[in-house]
């Protein structure tokens, strides 16, 4: 497959608060805004990413309404960071942003990695490991 038809990848999600989650995947783990919308058929949002990245996170809070938190500690996105200078950066970073690392509901990641949990929940692991 070429890279012109590489997929985009979205993950998408629901907030009770938007500017914290901002700030954990913005400050924390260093994503970029790629955009943002306003009272939007009643919700806000937000997307992050890296630039020419291939994927995106968009986070959005519903007027009104209550998303709630993570449904386990089990829930995670991973990243894998091979290189261990640019791995510590980000932990360094996120640690800067007042985050700090959680224990792993699977001790699998606690072995070649860190866990942040979001101010959902919702919990983001940075392997320092190629991926396979």
């Amino acid at each position: 497959m070429g890279m012109e038809l590489a997929p985009h990848l979205r993950v998408a999600r629901p907030t009770d608060d938007l500017a914290a989650v901002t700030h954990f995947y913005r400050e924390g783990l260093g994503l970029t805004v790629l955009g943002s919308f306003a009272d939007h058929a009643g919700f806000d949002g937000i997307m992050l990413g890296l630039p020419d990245g291939p994927y995106h996170l968009e986070f959005t809070q519903q007027h009104d309404h209550v998303a709630g938190r993570a449904p386990t500690a089990d829930n995670l996105l991973v990243f894998y960071l091979p290189d261990q200078a640019t791995w510590q950066q980000v932990v360094d970073r996120m640690r800067a942003a007042g985050y700090t690392p959680v224990l792993s509901a699977n001790p699998y990641w606690d072995v070649h990695g860190l866990t942040f949990a979001d101010p959902d929940g919702y919990r983001v692991v940075l392997q320092q490991a190629p991926w396979p």
